[in-house]
């Protein structure tokens, strides 16, 4: 793919969707470092219904912490590997209040280092949290590049390093958010809807559907 066509792209996904955002809730960064660790193989969905309560009763490090790995399950135990998320939260709260004086740190090693946290996590921290130009490769990103053209890649990494390359710097702090939401609600592992794709006229993917949804 070329230059243009990406550039075409990014200009109508924006056009679309000027100001996209994450569908986790949060009002803090540590809420969203929170979210983010539990959406880990599971729907955000799933993480506010969680959170929305969770939060309320405790949404610090210290209350978290406070809670303790046998307080925090009641609050997440509708979310997939609760008690493995629940371990690497209490610990995470504990080593932000020990390293970081209960603060997120806005640095990729120092995320990196807390339990349960990951690259994608770190990435979607740094851009979402603090406005870094990070992109995040998801499974819905990492189709969507694949698919379309715009930066293809057999691993995560792939992909990642070809998008950091490839995105003009002007929608690189935003492309991460279009294209999360455009492989979960338009160009769908299973059924992709090419049909009311904004971005079908460059995307290179050879089996495009005209098939509509009944």
């Amino acid at each position: 793919m070329n230059p243009a066509k990406r550039r075409a792209i990014f200009e109508r996904l924006r056009a679309a969707n000027p100001h996209p955002t994450t569908e986790l809730e949060y009002t803090t960064p540590f809420e969203l470092l929170i979210a983010v660790v539990l959406s880990a193989q599971a729907t955000d969905k799933s993480v506010n219904l969680a959170t929305r309560t969770l939060f309320k009763v405790a949404n610090t490090p210290a209350a978290i912490a406070a809670l303790g790995e046998e307080g925090l399950i009641p609050y997440i135990q509708t979310i997939g590997l609760y008690r493995t998320k629940a371990k690497n939260v209490v610990k995470l709260c504990r080593m932000l209040l020990e390293e970081h004086g209960g603060e997120v740190p806005a640095a990729r090693e120092a995320l990196e280092r807390l339990p349960g946290v990951g690259r994608k996590t770190a990435n979607v921290i740094l851009n979402t949290a603090f406005g870094q130009p990070t992109i995040a490769v998801d499974t819905h990103i990492f189709r969507v590049a694949n698919r379309t053209g715009l930066a293809p890649g057999k691993t995560v990494e792939e992909v990642e390093r070809k998008l950091e390359k490839f995105v003009p710097d002007e929608f690189k702090k935003d492309a991460h958010h279009w294209l999360i939401l455009h492989g979960r609600y338009v160009c769908k592992a299973r059924k992709p809807e090419c049909w009311r794709c904004t971005i079908a006229e460059w995307c290179e993917y050879r089996r495009k559907t005209t098939a509509r949804a009944s």
